[in-house]
């Protein structure tokens, strides 16, 4: 789970695997290409009627289809998403997630950075002014 996401990112229940799983991937099985894509969105408001799931639900179950190679070539775009129909379409989109994956990255490690500097420098004054009484 991700820390201060435990509801969107605990693991997949037995409903969402028994149920919601088989049911995401019949159906995203159909998207090929990207003039099939479809939605998070779409997903959720067609299935709602009938099936407990939300959105990030519905992510974490990707995730896991994605993850266990259950639709190999699934991405997303900004248009949904659905299976690529080359091995240029999949590149792209690895390309894609590296950026995103090294963006995240930097940004840890220069909070890192700036916890260090913010209170390491407080420890060490607290540490110096102990023996400065």
């Amino acid at each position: 789970m991700i820390k201060g996401f435990d509801q969107e990112t605990q693991p997949l229940n037995d409903y969402e695997m028994g149920v919601l799983l088989p049911l995401l991937v019949r159906g995203l099985r159909t998207k090929i290409g990207r003039e099939n894509a479809v939605t998070n969105k779409h997903i959720v408001n067609t299935l709602k009627g009938s099936y407990k799931l939300n959105d990030a639900r519905v992510r974490k179950i990707i995730n896991h289809i994605r993850t266990n190679d259950l639709i190999p070539g699934l991405i997303a775009t900004s248009e949904g998403y659905f299976i690529a129909q080359s091995e240029a379409e999949l590149l792209e989109y690895e390309e894609s997630l590296k950026g995103r994956e090294d963006a995240i990255r930097a940004v840890r490690l220069s909070i890192a950075r700036q916890r260090r500097i913010l209170y390491e420098q407080k420890r060490e004054e607290k540490q110096s002014s102990l023996f400065n009484k």
